[in-house]
């Protein structure tokens, strides 16, 4: 589950287009439209496999991306991109069977950016068919390659059009029970980590237990033992979002009690998670109902640390918008 074939952070064909752009300089040609795009990421793999997450990652991490591009168009947008006074210079696109009869094509086109000395990585996305077939039935989207429905006929006939790109990947992960975050921080230290290092991605998230636990938190604290303005009639509708509950849930100088411990207690732990190569770190802060004291918290502790440069900093407020009741 989650495995990944041996991934090679730069592909071998990257290194040959570079290495042939060295060579022409060397023998005195001009220096190739190509030297603006230093990294051009094809995302390809099975429907339901989590390529739009993928896209995602690299649209957050500056890449120029395109979803869904037939393959004959990629050798074009390369190309476009190598062009003189094109400021691109790095770019992910995903291609897949969604393309139709153009999905064809790709692995003849992987093969001419070589030709064509673009610098370029394949990252493959799987997995199991159990897990594809769930997904599709949670989602109750129809298969490409299947309109009528018949999820796992598509899957094995995807499986055969896909062998040869697998083949030539230069990563390949198995999403077999990775929820997005997970996926997220996998392809981020196979694929960024040489873009960022020792940048780590920090998510503060906050949620009620009432609504269930987060699935994909690293660090939980739990907040409940702080004044609730849930019980005070005006404060009700309000979110921790608003000062009023901040001064709440401050008023009995617990709350800042709590900040004196936790927040160096993170600082010493997250560059200890940055030492170990962890690309993303997910910290939820639950209370009841994940309207109040949560959401103040979690801001409050983004707030801090988006004031180092070695963080990137994100606040999700899972239950924010549930009404609360009295």
């Amino acid at each position: 589950m989650g495995d990944t074939k041996a991934p090679r952070p730069l592909s071998e064909r990257f290194r040959i287009g570079r290495r042939r752009e060295r060579d022409r300089l060397r023998d005195g040609e001009d220096e190739p439209a190509g030297s603006n795009l230093d990294d051009l990421v094809v995302i390809t793999g099975f429907s339901g496999a989590g390529k739009s997450t993928a896209m995602k990652l690299f649209e957050d991490a500056g890449y120029f991306c395109v979803d869904n591009l037939p393959a004959e168009m990629i050798r074009s947008l390369a190309e476009l991109f190598t062009h003189p006074g094109s400021k691109v210079e790095r770019a992910a696109v995903v291609s897949d069977v969604r393309a139709g009869a153009y999905f064809d094509s790709l692995v003849e086109v992987i093969d001419g950016l070589d030709d064509l000395g673009i610098p370029h990585r394949v990252l493959f996305l799987e997995a199991d068919a159990q897990d594809l077939l769930t997904r599709y039935k949670e989602t109750r989207r129809r298969h490409p390659l299947s309109p009528q429905g018949n999820v796992v006929d598509a899957v094995e006939q995807e499986r055969e059009l896909l062998r040869p790109l697998k083949e030539r990947a230069d990563c390949v992960i198995d999403t077999t029970g990775l929820s997005p975050n997970m996926l997220r921080r996998k392809i981020a230290a196979e694929l960024l980590e040489q873009a960022s290092p020792g940048r780590l991605a920090v998510t503060f998230s906050s949620f009620g237990h009432k609504h269930g636990p987060p699935r994909d938190a690293d660090l939980a604290f739990d907040v409940r033992f702080l004044p609730n303005p849930h019980y005070e009639p005006e404060l009700r509708p309000l979110t921790g979002l608003d000062p009023r509950i901040v001064e709440y849930v401050s008023r009995d100088g617990l709350l800042e009690a709590f900040y004196a411990r936790l927040i160096p207690l993170l600082e010493f732990v997250l560059p200890q998670y940055v030492a170990e190569g962890k690309a993303h770190l997910s910290i939820a802060i639950g209370c009841t109902g994940g309207r109040h004291r949560s959401v103040a918290i979690s801001e409050r502790l983004a707030d801090h640390f988006r004031e180092r440069q070695d963080y990137v900093v994100e606040v999700v407020h899972r239950d924010i918008d549930k009404v609360a009741r009295a």
